[in-house]
């Protein structure tokens, strides 16, 4: 009897191998019927997308990682799944992970895999759209600025200083994300190749050459593009999928995609749920009904869409682009990138996120999540000013100055281990002899506050080019302090946008010469040594503008978000705990700031406020934001 199991189990084992070397022969000689055994990612072979083999609507939205406190982004992500949305997009900041050439960061707020992994933990898929432009109402589109030290610079196009840059970028971004693709097992789906070149389409080879850079570094998903309307002819590449951009519905534009594309899937890569906002001008609206129009009239159409944005979140710090199209005189974007989105700046839902809830239900089997509870606000105790510090005792807590016979643009500075500076102010002093009239040549990049011997005498920028500063006797100090104001995001004159003085300066027709620079890129090691130092003075001594203002806000329970208010002063940036908030400036349309819950502690807390002019005596605070008058978006 054992015998005949032993023979038995034999004649088993050699039936398993026989059957076994059967099918390896047929699959080798038969790959694809591998691969249809095989659940696919996303595919554009037909009039509908289809994931996993079967029909898929992409019901995409926009939320930036780098405009949302980490602490947040689990929020942020559920609540638009809540709303229906089943795909996440995000651009990916160049000039953040890469704030020096080859020096690169993405730890804690730029920890781009922890962010990817969160999305496929909340159910979301992801179309990543990694540049290297982004646009975005971002500095320079999201390119470093480093790259502008090149005075042969070719941004955008296969000039070797720009290409040679990009693929060390790319070595180091597509080996972090590309384990997260569908096809590993990742929540990946889509990857879009660069960024409305079509609007740009100054070299034929560069959209291929960013195609196999994505192709060769192991992108394997459906690849895609984006372009706006005024682009949609120039933008494309062979072999990858076109989408389009826009907000008020055009059938020209799908008539479009339908006439390059037939029976290709139709996407709105960018439904613009809202818009953007500039200094000077007014908080722009579009009406909830009117965008939920035509968002159903887009799905009726079998389209799939991506909302731009869906929670537009903060410009912090420095990052706010500029906006010119038909005047070389950009306007720099405001702090808050609201964006009049479903979700607010602070993860408030609004009348639209209401609406387009009820609607996008209906593209679900299943009962869409429950809404999440909203974060709880506080409106603290006024933050008293007790010390001050001008700009010039300031500067002891920079870098050494540099002496130069001619001004020296920002990007060029010997700073940031010779990367340049990106953001923030640059000082430059020279000593005159005389008075008379100061012509700036239209050389300011952006705006220059102007002093004679730390005597505010006047303003010059795009538009006030000259200046009279006041006779005096023998030497004395000409100072400008000249702010970045945002490089521009969009267009065909990204290649200018160096800053600081970017050429001669002259008085009374002489150019001026021998100047002192000092680099005041308020960088958080700046902003903590200032804190902790000594050299403040009493607020019962008169300040002197521009200066530095310190005050402690105190937290007597657990920290909540609230908005900054500064009724009474005039133009700066303010900074928590080191954390530099972004600019405020009292011509609106923004008069509040947004101040979130994870950037403080229980107890006391450091506030700093740079002031270019003028300020009051204490901080407020309230618990709704306040971003100006409104006009609808035309």
């Amino acid at each position: 009897m054992v015998a005949r199991l032993s023979l038995i189990r034999r004649y088993a084992i050699l039936g398993f191998i026989i059957v076994g070397y059967i099918i390896f022969q047929f699959t080798r000689q038969h790959p694809d019927v591998g691969r249809m055994s095989q659940k696919e990612g996303l595919r554009a072979n037909s009039s509908q997308f289809t994931l996993e083999g079967e029909p898929f609507r992409i019901l995409g939205g926009s939320i930036h990682y780098f405009r949302v406190p980490r602490a947040y982004w689990g929020d942020r992500l559920l609540k638009m799944r809540a709303c229906g949305v089943n795909t996440l997009t995000t651009y990916v900041p160049w000039n953040l992970h890469e704030p020096e050439r080859g020096v690169f960061n993405f730890q804690d707020q730029l920890d781009l895999k922890a962010y990817i992994s969160l999305a496929a933990e909340l159910g979301l898929w992801v179309i990543l759209r990694p540049g290297p432009y982004i646009c975005a109402e971002w500095d320079l589109g999201g390119l470093p600025s480093w790259l502008l030290r090149d005075p042969d610079m070719k941004l955008r196009t296969t000039y070797p200083g720009f290409t040679d840059a990009v693929d060390s970028f790319f070595d180091q971004l597509i080996q972090r994300v590309a384990p997260y693709q569908y096809s590993k097992g990742g929540p990946i789906i889509a990857v879009q190749v660069e960024n409305k070149y079509g609007s740009y389409a100054k070299d034929i080879e560069y959209m291929p050459y960013i195609k196999e850079a994505l192709l060769s570094r192991g992108i394997e998903e459906l690849l895609l593009t984006s372009d706006n309307q005024d682009g949609r002819n120039l933008g494309g590449v062979n072999g990858v999928l076109e989408t389009i951009n826009f907000q008020k519905l055009s059938p020209e534009g799908f008539k479009y995609l339908d006439a390059i594309q037939p029976q290709k899937p139709k996407m709105v890569m960018e439904y613009w749920s809202g818009w953007f906002d500039l200094w000077g001008d007014l908080h722009h609206v579009f009406a909830a009904e009117d965008m939920v129009a035509i968002v159903t009239e887009i799905l009726k159409q079998d389209a799939s869409i991506n909302f731009y944005m869906f929670h537009g979140g903060t410009n912090f710090g420095f990052m706010n682009g500029a906006f010119a199209i038909a005047t070389p005189m950009p306007k720099p974007m405001v702090t808050s990138y609201d964006y009049d989105a479903p979700l607010s700046e602070a993860g408030d839902y609004t009348t639209k996120y209401t609406l387009l809830r009820n609607v996008l239900s209906r593209y679900h089997s299943e009962k869409l999540p429950e809404v999440p509870s909203l974060q709880a606000r506080s409106v603290y105790e006024p933050v008293i000013i007790q010390k001050h510090l001008s700009l010039w005792e300031s500067l002891q807590f920079t870098e050494k100055p540099l002496k130069s016979e001619k001004p020296v643009n920002m990007e060029n500075l010997p700073v940031n281990n010779n990367n340049g500076q990106s953001n923030g102010y640059t000082l430059y002093e020279t000593i005159i002899h005389s008075g008379g009239l100061l012509n700036s040549m239209n050389n300011v990049r952006d705006r220059a506050l102007v002093f004679v011997d730390k005597l505010f005498v006047g303003v010059l920028d795009y538009k006030t080019l000259e200046c009279a500063l006041p006779d005096g006797k023998g030497e004395r100090t000409l100072s400008l302090l000249v702010e970045n104001s945002g490089r521009l995001n969009y267009g065909k004159l990204l290649d200018e946008q160096r800053k600081g003085l970017v050429g001669d300066i002259e008085l009374n027709n002489t150019p001026l010469r021998d100047f002192i620079i000092h680099s005041l890129d308020m960088k958080p090691g700046f902003v903590n040594r200032l804190s902790a130092s000594g050299q403040w003075n009493s607020v019962f001594q008169k300040p002197s503008f521009p200066g530095f203002f310190h005050g402690k806000l105190y937290v007597g329970g657990h920290p909540r978000d609230t908005f900054i208010r500064l009724p009474g002063w005039s133009k700066g940036v303010v900074f928590i705990n080191g954390q530099n908030l972004g600019r405020y400036w009292s011509m609106g349309p923004q008069q509040t700031l947004y101040l979130p819950a994870p950037w403080l502690n229980r107890g006391n807390n450091q506030v700093v406020v740079f002031e270019e002019q003028e300020a009051d005596g204490k901080i407020q605070f309230a618990s709704e934001p306040d971003l100006g008058m409104t006009v609808d978006v035309q």
